[in-house]
C-alpha cells in the first residue's frame, strides 16, 4: 500500500465533516440570523415560512448530522434531495448552467451529500463507534462473547 492509499479514509472523513459543517452554517444563518442572517440581510427567517425556513433546518440537521457522522447515510440523501429541488425549483429556471442561474453551490451540495450516502460515514464517524458497541468481536477465549476486560476499540 503506498502513502496516498493510507490518507484516503482521514481525508473522505474531513471531506465528509468539512460538507457538513458548511451544510449547517447555512442553517444557522438563515434560522437564528448569526453569520450574516439569511443570504447576508442580518436577519432571520420568520418561523415555518416555506420553504425556506423548512429548507434552513433540514441544512441544521442534515448538516450536523453528516459532520458528526451520526445517521449518515439518512441525513446526507435529504440534504442531497434538498439541494437538488433547490437547483431545479430556484436556480435552474433562471438558466441552463449552474454559473449563468446562480446555482453551483447547490450543485456542489447536491453532488457532495450524493457522494457521503453513497460512500456512508466513514471510519471517524460516530455511526462507526455506535456499530462498533452493537456488534463486538467475537472472540475464542470467552466462548463467542467480546471479553468484559477488553476496552473497546475507537
Amino acid at each position: 500500500m503506498n502513502q496516498l492509499d493510507r490518507l484516503g479514509e482521514p481525508v473522505y472523513a474531513l471531506f465528509r465533516m468539512v460538507v457538513g459543517f458548511l451544510f449547517m452554517t447555512h442553517g444557522v444563518a438563515s434560522l437564528f440570523g448569526l453569520f450574516g442572517g439569511h443570504r447576508g440581510s442580518g436577519q432571520a427567517l420568520q418561523f415555518a415560512v416555506w420553504p425556506n425556513w423548512w429548507a434552513a433546518l433540514i441544512q441544521l440537521v442534515c448538516g450536523a448530522l453528516v459532520l458528526g457522522g451520526l445517521f449518515t447515510r439518512a441525513g446526507a440523501i435529504l440534504a442531497s434531495g434538498s439541494m437538488a429541488y433547490a437547483y431545479f425549483i430556484v436556480h435552474q429556471p433562471q438558466d441552463l448552467l449552474p454559473l449563468l442561474n446562480g446555482g453551483e453551490l447547490a450543485a456542489v451540495f447536491c453532488w457532495s451529500f450524493l457522494l457521503v450516502a453513497v460512500m456512508g460515514p466513514g471510519v471517524w464517524s460516530l455511526d462507526s463507534i455506535v456499530h462498533r458497541h452493537q456488534n463486538h468481536e467475537l472472540t475464542p477465549d470467552t466462548g463467542g462473547l467480546a471479553s468484559v476486560n477488553q476496552p473497546p476499540r475507537l
